[in-house]
């Protein structure tokens, strides 16, 4: 993945209680990172989430979620991760993420968590809001095959 790939971008600067014993952003704290990413993402889509699933009952429930990691990211470092929604199926969508140092191109972590909307009565999978399926197709440009 490249910089160009995303038109949405998350700073961060690594706290020292995110790093590990090595002055290294510890593992779990990269998903914690890509969850934050999400809520800003969807904030400038823009999508009302916590308003749709208040009206609706219903919410997102994460079924995958995987980090890739290439070069280390240290504590006091400022990055940025790159957001994007690859996919979108009838119930779910699939985030991408690269990390990368701050002004820099090299990627040094990627990840991607799927999310299924889903009825929270019964939990069971329901179809995405279309104002959110609408705004992510114009904004990601992608088809209805997606």
């Amino acid at each position: 993945m490249q910089r160009s790939d995303f038109w949405h971008f998350t700073p961060f600067r690594v706290r020292y209680y995110e790093a590990d014993a090595q002055g290294i952003l510890f593992n779990a704290n990269y998903l914690a990172y890509f969850d934050t990413c999400i809520v800003e993402y969807l904030r400038d889509l823009p999508f009302d989430w916590v308003g749709e699933k208040t009206k609706h009952n219903t919410d997102f429930h994460t079924v995958r979620a995987l980090v890739e990691y290439a070069a280390a990211v240290r504590y006091d470092e400022q990055v940025e991760i790159g957001t994007k929604i690859e996919k979108l199926g009838r119930s779910s969508m699939t985030f991408k993420f690269a990390l990368f140092g701050k002004g820099e191109h090299d990627v040094r972590a990627t990840g991607e968590v799927v999310w299924v909307n889903a009825d929270q009565a019964v939990h069971k999978s329901t179809p995405l809001p279309e104002v959110l399926r609408e705004r992510v197709m114009k904004k990601e440009k992608l088809s209805e095959s997606a």
